[in-house]
């Protein structure tokens, strides 16, 4: 339990076999190399970026297969697929499909073809689609709609707004004589064809637009019933085009497993050949550099020689800036996602993760609080985490955490006598006609909300304090002793003196019912606080030069015993996260019993509780691991914690669909 060490490795190879290397670094996922800083006498860079194009233009072409293939028939995957993790290939599997690819690049332009085909008889649809709604109210005309007539007449077909009939648009335009003929009514347009003398043709028209005349939006050469008829023959054409289409991409996505392979085989050489810009190398060898664990550095130094390569290991230097990589046991291990999604230890710092499991996971329990929501949460993640063997690591390392924090929910749960809520007793005495109480192991924090604040302080004080230890450790193993007593025993003095100076008040023991501890207590405590004080004013500013700074800066630093108040009242969470999930439950399922006993009751008490629980779980489990997570990276950390280090990133495979297993 604790930060994994590091060694310096530098590999040297001839440059013929730079690939190979590269591929055996990649498999082995140990190395993290190094961005060339200076290049070294003798050797040079080499730009991949025109070899990197063409693959990457490749990999565009597979994902955007896989998606059109995704949308045009959809990959049926179980609820829980996620959590059943990559597909396995073999090392001989990989170098079997590459050495075909190119069979798999032709079929992604082959599903790109069918797709667009697909795309392109889709769009000619909704055109037809609209020209046929445009004909529609002109589907009686048998004359085309671009018609101007005949040597002696003009024509004019188009709409007028309103409502209009023969003789009442014949009578409005005397005594210009016209011919009109209704071609149909709508609500608020009337298609109409009306038919002049020629001489009268610019009279007609001017009269026309007087009335808001307006062409029609599809006048083609043909006559509109003649014209729908054609659309239907291509709307037909068209669908059998597009389920020819349809049929092809059904017929393709069948070796959608090519194609995701394809896609994963070109993202780790796009990754290899971002690795030969990091590489320095003459016209026959090339050098690289990185770290990697010192438990793995000597058995990886004797595969690369064994391959041709000379690997040559060191101790890093005070200087280089080495990544962090944690090593945890299976208790420990899943709260690493906590920590780095805060920030790697830096250099000098302990790995926390260690002493934040423990707090982790008994706060996210005191928060959460219902025993029936801790089993439903350790059997759901037992039960996947022995059914999926081959989930991914981040997966793996959640369920755990959820799996022990389901235990310590179960634990406060019984402790505080919540299960459900009070379902118990609100079902047998509405069901069973005698109430069954299942009584809290210690106490109910509903009853004595007091008790539970002060108890809630407690693990504050406990982890704030445990905070201040680590940092006085961190010191002390960097023999800084003076440090750790000027920024953590004068604390322990103020805090801990002023805690039994209240303990110790009258006040307290009003406020908190109880009795408050001997006089002595607050002397002792007292005078201890007045150490810790003088001692913090002295020293606080201890890095200026100047008397009055040095005071200043002291008052300042001693002025910071507000924030340990502050952050102790911070705990008081724990009874308001507490109280929300046992009072919403109760609230539940006295919803779940007002109809009362019976089958009808019965059905109502059952899909209340259902749905009232499992919002209220989903509520309470996400503001618990809000909660928790903030607990201890402003209160905890902040005590002994900076996280200014980097992750250890190695050259290996990031794949997204199938993970390369190593042949033995």
């Amino acid at each position: 339990m604790a930060i994994v060490q590091m060694q310096r490795i530098r590999v040297c190879g001839l440059r013929r076999q730079r690939k190979h290397i590269l591929e055996l670094l990649q498999r082995r996922g140990v190395v993290e190399i190094d961005e060339p800083d200076r290049e070294e006498e003798g050797f040079e860079s080499v730009d991949m970026s025109s070899q990197r194009s063409a693959l990457e233009k490749e990999l565009r072409l597979a994902q955007e297969a896989l998606q059109l293939l995704q949308e045009a028939v959809p990959e049926k995957k179980p609820l829980l697929s996620p959590l059943a993790g990559r597909k396995q290939l073999t090392e001989q599997e990989l170098i079997d499909f590459r050495a075909q690819s190119a069979k798999t690049v032709a079929l992604a332009k082959r599903v790109l073809a069918a797709a667009r085909e697909r795309e392109e008889v889709r769009t000619a649809l909704i055109r037809l689609e609209t020209e046929e709604e445009a004909l529609a109210p002109w589907a009686a005309l048998d004359v085309p709609l671009r018609s101007r007539g005949t040597r002696t007449t003009a024509v004019f077909a188009g709409t007028l707004p309103g409502s209009w009939t023969q003789a009442a648009l014949e009578g409005r335009a005397e005594p210009l004589p016209i011919s009109a003929e209704i071609v149909s009514e709508g609500q608020d347009l009337t298609c109409v064809f009306v038919v002049c003398l020629k001489k009268d043709r610019e009279e007609t028209e001017r009269f026309l637009r007087s009335l808001g005349f307006a062409a029609p939006a599809a006048a083609g050469k043909t006559p509109p019933s003649e014209r729908r008829k054609a659309i239907a023959q291509e709307r037909a054409a068209l669908g059998e085009r597009e389920e020819k289409a349809k049929a092809e991409l059904e017929a393709l996505a069948e070796q959608r497993g090519e194609l995701q392979l394809l896609a994963d085989s070109l993202t780790m050489r796009i990754e290899k050949y971002h690795m030969i810009d990091r590489l320095q190398q003459t016209k026959h060898t090339f050098l690289l550099a990185g770290y990697v664990p010192a438990a793995a550095g000597p058995e990886l130094a004797r595969e690369l020689e064994e391959n041709g390569a000379a690997a040559e290991l060191s101790a890093p230097s005070a200087d280089d800036d080495v990544p962090v990589l944690l090593k945890n046991n299976k208790f420990t291990e899943p709260v690493e996602g906590v920590l780095e999604s805060y920030s790697m230890p830096g250099k000098g710092e302990i790995d926390p993760t260690p002493v934040m499991a423990v707090f982790y996971y008994v706060l996210f329990g005191m928060m959460l609080s219902d025993a029936a929501y801790g089993l439903i949460m350790v059997i759901a993640c037992g039960l996947c985490l022995l059914k999926f063997k081959n989930m991914e690591p981040g997966m793996r390392k959640s369920l755990r955490m959820f799996f022990f924090c389901g235990i310590s929910t179960t634990f406060w749960g019984f402790l505080y006598g919540s299960f459900f809520g009070d379902v118990v007793s609100a079902f047998s005495k509405t069901f069973l006609g005698q109430e069954v109480v299942l009584a809290p192991l210690w106490f109910a924090p509903v009853d004595d909300p007091m008790r539970m604040l002060l108890f809630s302080m407690l693990v504050g004080i406990i982890q704030i304090f445990t905070g201040l230890a680590l940092c006085a450790y961190q010191l002390l193993r960097q023999k800084r002793v003076k440090d750790a007593v000027y920024d953590v025993a004068f604390w322990y003095l103020l805090v801990g003196g002023l805690i039994f100076a209240l303990l110790s008040s009258d006040m307290f023991a009003q406020i908190a019912d109880m009795d408050k501890l001997p006089a002595v207590f607050g002397t002792v405590g007292g005078a201890c606080a007045a150490v810790g004080a003088v001692g913090i004013l002295l020293t606080g500013g201890r890095e200026s030069r100047s008397p009055v700074k040095r005071l200043l800066k002291g008052a300042y630093a001693l002025y910071n015993v507000t924030g340990y108040l502050g952050d102790i009242l911070s705990y008081s969470r724990l009874l308001a996260l507490g109280l929300a999930t046992g009072v919403i439950a109760e609230v539940i399922n006295s919803m779940a019993v007002m109809i009362g006993g019976g089958v009808v009751g019965f059905i109502a008490f059952l899909l209340i509780f259902l749905v009232g629980h499992t919002v209220n779980i989903g509520i309470n489990l996400l503001g618990a691991y809000v909660h928790t997570n903030r607990l201890q990276f402003v209160e905890f950390f902040g005590k002994f914690y900076s996280g200014d280090g980097r992750k250890f990133t190695p050259f290996a495979d990031h794949t997204k669909y199938f993970k390369i297993r190593e042949e033995k």
